[in-house]
């Protein structure tokens, strides 16, 4: 059976688990106080130049977010998203279960633009009667987004100028971060993100870790008294050392890039090949999420031999898939998955 899922199918990258092996019997101290921790902390921030950011390491992706957006929004303000965010759409209401609101905008390939962000500030503050609404506190995008899309630097850039213009943080949901990063044709790096963002987490779960992601704030004034927030919201891992290994693992020896560029040159050969063979991507995605519309009969054929997720409803005759690759994806997989649908 081939896994095209998702990316957090199998365990952690072997480079990690050797890690976590060789120093499974130490005794440190607990919640992220110890040694490798500090050393992940420290690789971080010299990744992204940001000497003085604060790093949290907490569980998955969907404890950072609504632990992160709980904690930046006061109790009457909610979160500006797409549509089609992660927040919106496939957290079960985890933001809205912590009593903030998400406020919805266009999505454009998953994306949002910076004049439509720009035009909803506006317009709430025009309105007489804003203040019986939720104020928009902040702005939440994903990079790359939920379609596999990545925002080009000169729209990171237009987002932050109307954020910090509006006195709003942006926060940036990394959980494929390496895989965007890793993208070609990509003019954003991690440097970048950390100068425009007030905060974004670096996603260990889909980009090689057993799990975990890592926070950084580069705005430490917005969040100073995160760890008991963490605590609160179920987040805190007692065994710390474990996210500490693992990110101190992906950030040593280029591991993290890596990881990012072969998942994405294998997408781009499973893209081109289906392409070849005449099906239709839905979304020009340069990441490893790939997104196909296939006729149903295909579907069909493929889904005993082949993991792969309706992207909505099956439709009536034709139905809009994904497939997704990982640090685990080889070219050998791709082979056979191409192979499997040249079959009639």
């Amino acid at each position: 059976m081939l896994h095209f899922e998702s990316d957090y199918m199998a365990g952690a990258h072997p480079e990690v688990l050797q890690r976590l092996i060789e120093t499974n019997l130490e005794q440190t101290v607990g919640y992220g106080a110890d040694e490798y921790t500090a050393r992940a902390r420290a690789l971080i921030r010299e990744a992204c130049g940001a000497p003085e950011a604060r790093v949290h390491f907490l569980v998955g992706g969907t404890q950072t977010n609504a632990t992160v957006i709980d904690g930046l929004l006061a109790r009457h303000e909610g979160v500006l998203a797409a549509e089609s965010g992660h927040i919106s759409v496939h957290e079960a209401g985890a933001i809205e279960a912590s009593g903030h609101k998400v406020l919805t905008l266009p999505q454009h390939e998953g994306k949002v633009r910076a004049e439509d962000v720009a035009r909803y500030i506006d317009d709430f503050y025009r309105d007489e009667t804003y203040e019986h609404m939720v104020a928009p506190g902040m702005l939440y995008i994903s990079f790359p987004t939920e379609y596999g899309t990545l925002y080009s630097l000169a729209e990171l850039e237009a987002l932050s100028q109307v954020c910090h213009k509006a006195k709003i943080p942006l926060y940036i949901d990394g959980a494929r971060l390496g895989y965007a990063l890793g993208a070609e044709g990509c003019d954003v790096t991690l440097r970048d993100i950390a100068r425009l963002a007030d905060l974004f987490y670096i996603g260990g779960t889909k980009v090689g870790a057993l799990f975990g992601e890592a926070v950084v704030v580069t705005n430490p004034s917005l969040l100073p008294h995160f760890f008991p927030l963490v605590k609160q919201h179920g987040a805190l891992l007692a065994k710390g050392r474990l996210l500490g290994v693992q990110f101190e693992a992906l950030f040593s020896d280029g591991l993290y890039e890596r990881i990012g560029r072969k998942a994405t040159s294998l997408a781009l050969r499973l893209k081109e090949g289906f392409e070849r063979l005449g099906y239709r991507s839905v979304v020009d995605s340069p990441t490893n999420q790939q997104f196909f519309l296939l006729p149903n009969e295909v579907v069909d054929r493929l889904k005993p031999h082949a993991g792969f997720e309706y992207w909505g409803p099956r439709g009536e005759r034709e139905s809009t898939v994904r497939f997704v690759t990982s640090w685990n994806t080889t070219d050998n997989d791709i082979t056979a998955l191409l192979q499997l649908l040249e079959q009639k």
